[in-house]
């Protein structure tokens, strides 16, 4: 169960071919600058802070920047797991090709789709809320303006990934200074002291001041993790990194760094900034920077969030089809679904996996999504569980002596990891874990019936060979 690490070399013949038998690899194409901008890009600061951090403001008052910030410290554990493991396993499998590795395959198996319930909801929820940005300009129905930026990310999807990294760049400096303006304006025109930011109050029902438990933090925290979760973005792209053994692990810790501090100050600065509590807990980010300042940056800093989301969408199809393509060289589906899979074409990237996850997202902006940040939430959670289990495996073996980044105070963080992330899940909601648990259920008999009685040519984990080493 465990003796998963193939080379691509070994891969069986129902993978898509190269001009010598063996199966495609994603060309290295691009080095830290690149990868940290598309990674920064896959965090999307300021989509998040517009679209995702309003639903903590509403739940958690004046505690949602103590929320982040203590998701923010997890999450360095997290970075420290994978960056060891994405400098021990690069491939474009990202978390299931590392878990597959340490912790044997059917634990893989349910990181991998996991991480696609992830990646596949995310996208068109956030793409849903470029209508609401965009709105000073145009008035747009959110599914079918969510609709049209899938397609557009599925489009730039198709193209070089280092063309890519500088359109998603340019997009993310725009980001970027929209999340200034809103910390300029927050703490230029603040309410209240820092002491609010410890003050646990959320507006309640009839005007009154609730007070924010504990644990309605700890359950929190399970969003904030997701909030900076596009740092794994890295590991996804180690395969076309150049110098993986040293570059992967210094985007994951960089663009973590850098994420938070472009989330996190803006929220503090909205928390002593925003005119009442009332208002605060509404979450209406747009209407307190024009009430700051005037209808004209208002609009800007709202055209700048409709381009972040855009850039997200990019990203995420980005990243979310080597995922697929990465399955299908390792045989997760029947043989012509792994053909199709693993094509790549022009640009070199996976066109077709591209196309099924762009034009599925699509389709998804016209369901309601409302109560899928809860399943994303549990998702992410598990997954960061399960990769600490595989980086608690990481020194083992034939893994002690490979060359690869590795954590500092090891294996006490992977160990207090896995303790804390088991009682974040245990404090969310039960809707949430039921349709995160009826899902991964059903996976599990998918690998029962199907994967496990072929288990000598379906999922056959393979690492590409690392010429970097």
């Amino acid at each position: 169960m465990t003796d998963t690490l193939r080379p691509v070399e070994t891969a069986a013949a129902d993978t898509a071919p190269t001009a010598t038998g063996n199966p495609q690899k994603l060309k290295r194409s691009i080095g830290i600058v690149g990868g940290t901008l598309l990674t920064l890009s896959c965090v999307t600061p300021a989509s998040t802070l517009f679209v995702v951090v309003p639903d903590l403001f509403s739940s958690l008052g004046t505690a949602t920047a103590l929320t982040i910030a203590i998701g923010s410290v997890l999450c360095i554990a997290v970075a420290f797991c994978y960056s060891e493991l994405g400098t021990l396993i690069p491939s474009a499998g990202g978390e299931y090709a590392m878990v597959s590795t340490m912790a044997g395959r059917l634990a893989g198996w349910l990181v991998f789709v996991l991480s696609l319930l992830v990646v596949m909801i995310v996208p068109p929820v956030i793409a849903m809320g470029t209508a609401d940005y965009l709105a000073p300009i145009v008035h747009l129905n959110p599914s079918i303006a969510g609709a049209a930026v899938m397609l557009l990310a599925t489009l730039a999807g198709l193209l070089d990934l280092r063309a890519n990294a500088w359109i998603t760049g340019v997009f993310l400096v725009l980001e970027v200074i929209a999340a200034a303006v809103v910390a300029v304006l927050g703490f230029a025109h603040s309410e209240r002291g820092a002491g609010s930011l410890v003050s646990m109050q959320v507006s309640g029902s009839g005007g009154h001041t609730d007070t924010v438990t504990a644990m309605l933090v700890v359950s929190g925290l399970a969003i904030a993790l997701f909030i900076t979760q596009g740092f794994s973005t890295a590991v996804y792209l180690s395969e076309e990194l150049e110098n993986p053994r040293r570059n992967v692990a210094r985007t994951v810790l960089a663009t973590l760094a850098i994420s938070t501090v472009v989330i996190l100050v803006p929220v503090v600065a909205i928390t002593m900034g925003a005119p009442d509590l009332s208002a605060l807990t509404g979450g209406d980010i747009s209407t307190m920077v024009t009430a700051w300042s005037n209808s004209a940056v208002g609009t800007f800093v709202s055209l700048c969030v409709a381009l972040a989301i855009i850039n997200a969408g990019i990203v995420m199809v980005i990243q979310n089809s080597r995922v697929l393509f990465a399955s299908a060289r390792d045989k997760a589906w029947p043989g012509p679904v792994n053909k199709g899979l693993s094509r790549l074409g022009r640009f070199g990237s996976p066109w077709v996996a591209t196309l099924l996850v762009g034009v599925p997202g699509a389709a998804l902006c016209f369901v309601n999504l409302d109560t899928l940040y809860g399943v994303t939430g549990v998702s992410v959670t598990a997954m960061y569980l399960l990769v600490a289990v595989a980086a608690l495996l990481a020194r083992r073996g034939r893994h002690r002596h490979t060359p690869a980044w590795r954590m500092p105070l090891w294996p006490a963080v992977p160990v207090l990891l896995i303790a804390v992330l088991a009682y974040i899940l245990t404090q969310q909601e039960t809707v949430y874990l039921v349709w995160t648990g009826g899902i991964t259920a059903v996976a599990t008999l998918y690998w029962a019936f199907y994967l496990r009685p072929r288990r000598e040519t379906r999922w056959l984990v393979s690492i590409p060979e690392d010429e970097q080493v």
